[in-house]
């Protein structure tokens, strides 16, 4: 089925949506292809960035809404979901706008409501009640609800913690950014991290290339789409074949991290020598300065201090004469960490109730000199008591 406003002709362009976890297709985007009369391809940004007035926008948006939902029957997956964009306008215009339009098309296509994934983007003139309202009205018609082009314009974690959506889309600008940027592409991790916590599963979209891909994988998102893994099509009696290569990426991905979780032991075991060392003489009874001689002249050692069982520090931090020359003064007031409380970090807590035991963390950023860290720590006994030795790496 086409539609047909302002005497151009509209279809339906599919594009799928993989699970990573399921290594296939869970969903498809509708997206809009425009022709003219005579069969020319035209710039859907010809139709939709026209000013008209909200009744046409609203008329145009059901229109869209009506084509794919009846054209999505087509493909025979009968539990997968649609993603269907709705248009800012109709969005502001509020549920008594829009009425029962939706429903009723969706009972006249006889189409199960938890197939349907809203796609909802904010819009500068959006007013939050509104939206509010828009959201709700799809949540009781039993429609899941995804925020598009998170991270761009208008859309924030207010609204992920206002609106609850069930998926985030992820703005291409991350992966654009975190393909050059080594730091954002650690970065991103953690605001995937951020949305699974907040309730939400995340969709990577605009993934052009492999290495786009391996960047998806190794964030933890969810869903991936985009041209890498397969372009909208229009012909939906005969779609195409499936990407096949996911099993190849995933292989890939746990052999690069295989390779390096190995390089990373092998870094700390370099350490784990010098540190256990060090333990042995604070129990003997040595001072912290004449323990973490050795340690302090390696390269990559930043720091070590000691701290007792309630998280408080012992005492100054020993700095390595290295390091001592290349501090960024910028950050002075935060170099004296006698007495400082570190109850608060995970390592510390890990240590306290495993003592004896190394703990090793991933990289964070250390507040006394403001640079990525790897810190390893232990608890042990000493002639004082009980205390914690940690010495901090450079990440």
């Amino acid at each position: 089925m086409t539609g047909k406003f302002n005497n151009l002709n509209l279809m339906t362009a599919l594009q799928p949506i993989y699970s990573l976890a399921h290594k296939r297709v869970v969903g498809h985007e509708a997206l809009v292809r425009i022709k003219e009369e005579g069969g020319v391809p035209v710039s859907p940004a010809i139709l939709f960035d026209q000013e008209r007035s909200a009744i046409e926008t609203i008329q145009l948006d059901r229109l869209c809404r009506f084509i794919h939902i009846h054209n999505y029957r087509i493909i025979n997956k009968s539990i997968n979901w649609l993603f269907l964009n709705i248009s800012p306008i109709t969005i502001s215009s509020g549920r008594k706008t829009f009425g029962s339009y939706f429903r009723e098309l969706l009972e006249f296509h006889d189409f199960p409501t938890h197939r349907i994934v809203i796609e909802v983007v904010e819009h500068p003139t959006s007013e939050n009640d509104r939206l509010m309202e828009t959201v709700a009205y799809f949540k009781e018609l039993g429609c899941l609800i995804a925020i598009d082009d998170f991270g761009a314009g208008h859309s924030n974690f207010d609204r992920i913690w206002t609106l609850r959506p069930d998926i985030v889309k992820l703005d291409r600008s991350f992966m654009v950014r975190s393909s050059r940027n080594p730091e954002i592409r650690q970065i991103l991790s953690g605001i995937v991290t951020l949305l699974h916590q907040a309730g939400s599963l995340v969709l990577m979209e605009g993934i052009e290339t492999r290495d786009q891909a391996m960047i998806a994988i190794e964030s933890d998102v969810d869903f991936v789409q985009g041209f890498f893994f397969g372009r909208p099509f229009t012909n939906l009696q005969q779609p195409p074949q499936e990407f096949d290569g996911l099993n190849h990426l995933l292989a890939d991905f746990k052999r690069e991290f295989h390779c390096s979780e190995t390089e990373s032991r092998q870094r700390i075991q370099t350490h784990r020598t010098l540190f256990e060392m060090a333990i042995s003489k604070l129990k003997a009874g040595s001072d912290i300065s004449a323990a973490c001689t050795d340690m302090l002249s390696t390269l990559e050692v930043v720091r070590c201090y000691c701290i007792d069982t309630d998280g408080i520090q012992i005492g100054q931090t020993l700095v390595s004469s290295m390091y001592n020359a290349m501090k960024d003064k910028r950050f002075k007031p935060l170099e004296d960490a006698s007495s400082a409380d570190w109850f608060r970090r995970h390592y510390l807590r890990r240590a306290i109730y495993h003592p004896d035991q190394l703990q090793v963390t991933r990289p964070y950023l250390s507040i006394t000199g403001a640079h990525m860290c790897v810190t390893l720590s232990m608890k042990f006994t000493c002639p004082d008591g009980d205390c914690i030795l940690c010495c901090d790496l450079k990440a």
